[in-house]
């Protein structure tokens, strides 16, 4: 029998290697199921993504940590795969950080992303306004570092908003030094993987790579303010992860505008899975070899 390696163990054994791993976001189960089929080893439920496919919605906080949940025991369930969950800014207080993060973690989720916004949040990349606290921002990382410690087992993912959020009020260079004040002190707290939003050049990423210590990650959002960069330069500026938040989302709209530009014009689309793929992707295959076998045995 093979040993049970639990998911947050499994992302942690990903993130040690030395390569900057490229991380599709995923939205639902047959999403999280083909990021794991093209061979990526981990994927990242994004907020933003299942707001829109599950309810049609902005990331702008409306979504309750039980649809988020709902939807993460699906995705987990799905995959093999870690499965690193968007939760936002914990959902309130100290005591709700810890909550959620148990929660989290019994849904099947590897990591959780904890972030300094001010509730209710929304995309790095929209206008952010506003922050927490240093103190208030702090204690959401020091809540869920105790609640690791209680057991609920997640790679710790800590996001700060601060140079989006204090530009206008401070200055570039002022809201810049916030965040890196804020990575560094969430390291120290325990953080394993840290996450400055929305940088506005290659400068600050390197920047930020060279100040923060541990588990770098990049969010590399087609149209967004963070120049895109090839996964080898990220890797070798020191980051640990390339998240692409929007990639598969868009894609997958942008195939649906198209199907459904060419039905109105009375023609097929062009570009599908054929019946038989989409069959074995969802698992008929599986599911009538299953029935078989049972069937065999009971003689």
């Amino acid at each position: 029998m093979h040993a049970f390696i639990s998911p947050a163990d499994q992302l942690r054994a990903i993130l040690a290697g030395e390569s900057c791993q490229v991380m599709p976001c995923c939205f639902d189960a047959l999403s999280a199921r083909l990021v794991e089929r093209a061979g990526f080893p981990l994927t990242f439920m994004s907020g933003f993504s299942v707001a829109a496919a599950r309810a049609a919605l902005p990331d702008t906080g409306l979504l309750t940590v039980t649809e988020m949940l709902d939807q993460g025991r699906s995705i987990c369930s799905a995959v093999r795969i870690p499965v690193i969950g968007d939760g936002d800014t914990g959902h309130g207080n100290a005591a709700n950080v810890q909550r959620t993060m148990h929660q989290f973690a019994r849904a099947g989720f590897a990591g959780i992303m904890l972030e300094d916004q001010l509730a209710p949040k929304r995309c790095g990349h929209t206008g952010v306004k506003e922050v927490v606290s240093r103190e208030e921002a702090l204690g959401r990382i020091r809540a869920a570092a105790a609640a690791r410690a209680e057991g609920a087992d997640l790679v710790i993912v800590a996001r700060t908003d601060a140079r989006s959020a204090l530009a206008a009020s401070h200055g570039d260079e002022a809201a810049l030094e916030e965040a890196l004040w804020r990575l560094k002190a969430f390291a120290e707290l325990g953080a394993d993987v840290l996450f400055l939003e929305a940088p506005r050049s290659e400068a600050e990423l390197r920047r930020f790579c060279a100040e923060v210590p541990g588990w770098r990650m990049a969010n590399m959002l087609e149209g967004g303010f963070t120049p895109l960069l090839p996964p080898a330069q990220l890797a070798a500026m020191g980051f640990r992860l390339a998240a692409y938040p929007l990639t598969l989302l868009s894609c997958a709209a942008a195939a649906m505008q198209a199907a459904l530009a060419d039905l109105a014009a009375g023609r097929p689309p062009e570009r599908m899975l054929e019946f038989a793929e989409l069959r074995e992707l969802v698992g008929f295959d599986q599911y009538d070899a299953m029935l078989q076998a049972h069937a065999r045995s009971s003689l």
